[in-house]
């Protein structure tokens, strides 16, 4: 199974207990709601395989499942930080005017004044809003690399064009 076609939702943590468990460190907003994907894909030693989940549960420090595969814990160690992934369209339709962090990446970015900044990198989680980072164009006129964009919307994030694969920002070039 391609990567492109899998949406990774988090991965699994350390051991928990003897019986099998693992702690599941969840990408969804609601730690929980990583159990409101089925089937989950793991990726192991690089490849994606199918599993079933047998149990979860809520626990203090974070959500832990058992894996139908797994019934002990040198079989759960195997697992330690693999991938939890789904397919792409597992995940819900969004409203028109919005969209999936993975549906930037790679979008072109533009200042108000037509400053062609770079591409869409990736986005950092920062404790008090998102951050674009922007690969800069081999030629910046202005020496970056890359960018560090706050994601807020109607401050710094003018418009985001899915079609056009294209944001505007309101963003000085040089900063």
């Amino acid at each position: 199974m391609a990567d492109q076609e899998m949406v990774v939702l988090g991965k699994l943590g350390s051991v928990y207990g003897v019986k099998g468990w693992l702690r599941v460190n969840s990408f969804t907003d609601v730690a929980e709601g990583i159990f409101d994907y089925d089937p989950w894909y793991l990726k192991v030693r690089g490849k994606w395989q199918q599993i079933e989940i047998a149990q979860w549960r809520s626990h203090a420090k974070g959500p832990v499942a058992l894996l139908s595969t797994v019934d002990d814990r040198e079989a759960a160690q195997q697992l330690v930080n693999c991938e939890i992934g789904v397919k792409a369209e597992q995940l819900e339709e969004l409203p028109e005017d919005e969209f999936y962090w993975r549906d930037i990446i790679g979008c072109e970015v533009i200042n108000t004044k037509g400053y062609h900044m770079g591409a869409v990198d990736d986005i950092l989680e920062t404790g008090s809003n998102d951050v674009l980072k922007v690969k800069a164009n081999k030629k910046d006129a202005f020496g970056q690399k890359e960018r560090l964009i706050p994601f807020v919307t109607d401050q710094f994030i003018i418009n985001v064009n899915l079609e056009s694969r294209q944001i505007t920002v309101d963003w000085e070039p040089d900063f």
